[in-house]
């Protein structure tokens, strides 16, 4: 079973988790755009248990459809590494894919919030696209 390990910018915040990821996405929200600095966030979900290393900062934010998520950055660099939604903490981890630092990260295959996405922004071919957040 491989391990991969996520981390900040420097390096203060880690997380360590085993196995496939159970999904990998993207998200067009406009939460994620202003979260991430970028027109998008690219998500990767792993099974508990996992392992973090460091200090991590938090903001909870509630989605809309009220589940809450507890976003866990860096208080020195500011890098968004991991989140968990409230309740389901010991069952996943959802890891920023750039964290891992790796090019041949699987691409993702699922695409929602498309109706804010950047219309410059092409998906990879047969993407599953949701206009809005399907749960």
């Amino acid at each position: 079973m491989p391990t991969r390990t996520a981390s900040c910018s420097c390096g203060q915040l880690r997380i360590e988790v085993h196995g496939e990821p159970l999904g990998v996405g993207v998200c067009h929200c406009l939460a994620c755009q202003r979260r991430t600095g970028s027109v998008f966030a690219a998500l990767a979900s792993f099974a508990a248990p996992y392992t973090v290393h460091g200090t991590a900062t938090e903001y909870v934010r509630t989605g809309d459809q009220g589940a809450r998520f507890r976003f866990r950055f860096c208080p020195v660099c500011g890098t968004t590494v991991f989140h968990t939604e409230e309740g389901y903490e010991d069952r996943s981890v959802a890891i920023a894919v750039g964290a891992f630092d790796d090019p041949n990260f699987p691409p993702p295959e699922v695409s929602v919030y498309d109706c804010r996405r950047h219309p410059w922004v092409q998906l990879p071919p047969g993407i599953e696209v949701h206009d809005k957040d399907p749960d």
